[in-house]
């Protein structure tokens, strides 16, 4: 038996379950990306605030391309559960607040008409770096946006947007929650290019009626897998197909500016700020740079999750190194965060052997994770003179790793990256990518001498 509204009865009582009534629930967001991060993250948020009776905040979950989680969630009416599991503990709630699950080319009309309800007043995203279309300017690339052969999520809101506007109804929030370092500014601008080169009159009212507040959100959250699954079903008594397991902590950090009206977040310990960018600063540079850094590391050495690679002996110098001395040193004052201490929970999170977390998951996309991970504390040391012998250590093991195995592995880029390697070879690589005029010039330029340091490893 599956996990249904009719055999919720049956779960265990130490189950948290939704304390509200799902068949009253309105729409108020319409979430883009509706992938494991956002149903063991934001969702939770969410649930929060119904669980608090505001039961504007239902969830209208958008698939741009797989429709993988709607099979899962859609024959469960959207219940699924999530266990926070740390290394003495283990905790599962049911969350209820999503549903339905819209698979965009599949059903671009309902899809459409979710954007534009007027119920809906949110609309969150996390769609991964990759689906942004920005080049390495950080701008919206338009040859990319060009060559797409499916509807992109620029589209899909600008037909969104220009419905709203010809109803006469609000403006609403585009919450971006992916790593991007200012992720709202940056949607904000590439929406801005988009419907100036295709909707001049919109891009006046999306400027004057809506926001696109930055954020930042903090959780692992690994691929869950068949065992995990079997283990949902061990502790609900059901089969939960859409099953998630994450660690304990979680964080989301906002900028308190929206269109209208929004959930009480901050009820489930969100934070709502004035400035977002002392806390992403720290986390994209000490917990994604390091993330990154054991993942082409660690996959060298044979490892396959974060655990095992952080307790290897001769990588664990090297993560505290670029954690506590190359990235803390380019933090922005602000946040009150304490780099060592924060540091010191990092490395319990990622030594955490109940959450098996692949490194081949984080490794994926790295031409689109690296710039704001690594090449902006370079950028900064080469600024201030200092030395990163453990970034360039990292950033040489990614190098390698597009000659060997950038394309089973993935990455957007994947073809483009791998010929670098075969045209330029390794006397040449390293200019390729970092030197002047190369394909990551615009966030950092290498010495000669850390261009020969590089080539070095190589």
């Amino acid at each position: 038996m599956i996990l249904t509204p009719e055999s919720l009865r049956q779960v265990p009582a130490s189950v948290a379950r939704p304390s509200y009534d799902r068949k009253q629930l309105a729409r108020g967001i319409v979430h883009l990306g509706i992938g494991s991060f956002h149903r063991a993250h934001q969702a939770i948020y969410t649930e929060a605030a119904l669980d608090q009776g505001d039961l504007r905040w239902g969830t209208i979950g958008l698939s741009l391309r797989s429709s993988e989680i709607s099979h899962r969630l859609s024959p469960q009416s959207g219940l699924y559960s999530v266990c926070m599991r740390g290394e003495n503990e283990e905790t599962t709630r049911i969350v209820g607040g999503i549903g339905p699950v819209l698979v965009v080319p599949q059903q671009p009309d309902a899809a459409l008409q979710a954007l534009a309800a007027a119920e809906t007043h949110i609309v969150s995203l996390t769609v991964t770096e990759k689906a942004y279309l920005l080049g390495f300017d950080g701008k919206l690339d338009r040859q990319a946006l060009a060559e797409q052969n499916q509807a992109t999520l620029y589209e899909l809101l600008g037909k969104a947007l220009r419905l709203r506007q010809q109803r006469g109804l609000p403006g609403i929030t585009l919450l971006s929650c992916d790593n991007l370092m200012g992720n709202g500014s940056k949607l904000t601008a590439a929406m801005a290019t988009y419907l100036e080169d295709n909707d001049p009159e919109l891009r006046r009212w999306f400027a004057d009626h809506c926001r696109c507040p930055n954020s930042m959100v903090d959780r692992i959250v690994p691929a869950p897998t068949e065992a995990d699954r079997d283990r949902a079903a061990q502790l609900l008594g059901l089969r939960d197909e859409a099953a998630l397991i994450t660690e304990p902590f979680t964080q989301w950090v906002i900028e308190d500016d929206f269109a209208g009206p929004r959930p009480a977040w901050e009820r489930a310990g969100a934070q709502l700020v004035a400035d977002v960018r002392p806390f992403e600063t720290a986390k994209l540079r000490m917990l994604n740079g390091a993330h990154s850094a054991l993942a082409y590391l660690g996959l060298e050495r044979g490892h396959r999750f974060v655990h095992e690679a952080v307790s290897d002996s001769e990588l664990r110098p090297v993560i505290e190194r670029l954690m506590r001395g190359e990235a803390a040193a380019t933090l922005i004052r602000g946040s009150g965060l304490d780099p060592d201490s924060y540091a010191d929970a990092l490395l319990r999170r990622f030594g955490n052997t109940k959450l098996p977390h692949r490194l081949a998951q984080i490794a994926q996309d790295g031409s689109q994770k690296i710039p704001q991970r690594w090449l902006a504390s370079l950028a900064f040391h080469q600024q201030s003179g200092g030395e990163c012998p453990a970034l360039m250590t990292a950033l040489a093991a990614w190098i390698r790793f597009l000659r060997e195995r950038v394309i089973e592995i993935g990455d957007p880029r994947a073809e483009e990256l791998a010929a670098f390697w075969r045209e330029a070879g390794r006397s040449g690589i390293v200019a390729a990518l970092v030197g002047p005029g190369g394909l990551f010039a615009a966030h950092w330029v290498a010495s000669e001498a850390q261009m020969q340091t590089l080539t070095d490893k190589l």
